[in-house]
C-alpha cells in the first residue's frame, strides 16, 4: 500500500474515531428539564431504549475504531478489520435506524396512537439528539467507504490475478 492510500485511510479511520464519539457523547449528555402546565418531566437519552442502543454502538464503533489505528499495515489481521468493519457498518445503520425512528416520534408525534409530539417543550434536548444522529450518519458513512475500500483492496487482487 502506497503511502498517499496509507495516509487518506489514516484520516478516514480518524474522522469515522471523531465521529462515533463525538455522537456517542452528544447523545449521553442530551437531557433538559421541562414544565408542562402543573407537569414537570425531564428528558433523557436514558428514557429511550433506541437512544441507549444508539450510544452503546457508536461506543464501540469508538474502540474499534481507536484500536483499529494502532494495526501495522502490514499485519494480517486486516483481512479480519474487513470483517469487522462490515459488522460495524450494520450494527451502526441499525442503530441509527432506531434513533432516527424514536426522534422522528419525539418531533412530529403520532395522531393514530395518541403520541403527543415533545420537541416543543424541550427543545434544546431535541437539537441535541439531533446533532448526535448528524454526527452518527457521518460515522456511519465514513464507516461504509472504509468497508468498501476494504473490499477493494481483498478482492483486487484476486479478480487481477491471471491464469
Amino acid at each position: 500500500m502506497g503511502k498517499p492510500k496509507r495516509i487518506c485511510l489514516l484520516l478516514l479511520r480518524l474522522l469515522a474515531l471523531g465521529s462515533t464519539l463525538s455522537a456517542a457523547v452528544v447523545m449521553a449528555a442530551s437531557r433538559e428539564e421541562a414544565r408542562f402546565f402543573s407537569l414537570s418531566f425531564e428528558a433523557k437519552y436514558t428514557h429511550t431504549p433506541a437512544f441507549k442502543y444508539f450510544v452503546i454502538a457508536n461506543a464501540i464503533a469508538s474502540v474499534y475504531g481507536f484500536f483499529v489505528l494502532f494495526l501495522p499495515a502490514e499485519s494480517l489481521l486486516w483481512r479480519l478489520v474487513l470483517c469487522f468493519d462490515a459488522i460495524l457498518t450494520m450494527l451502526l445503520t441499525s442503530s441509527i435506524a432506531a434513533a432516527l425512528a424514536v426522534a422522528q416520534i419525539g418531533k412530529n408525534g403520532n395522531s393514530y396512537a395518541g403520541w403527543l409530539p415533545i420537541c416543543d417543550q424541550v427543545a434544546s434536548y431535541c437539537r441535541q439528539v439531533s446533532g448526535a444522529l448528524a454526527l452518527g450518519l457521518l460515522g456511519l458513512l465514513v464507516y461504509f467507504l472504509l468497508l468498501l475500500y476494504s473490499l477493494h483492496s481483498l478482492l483486487d487482487p484476486l479478480l487481477l490475478k491471471k491464469t
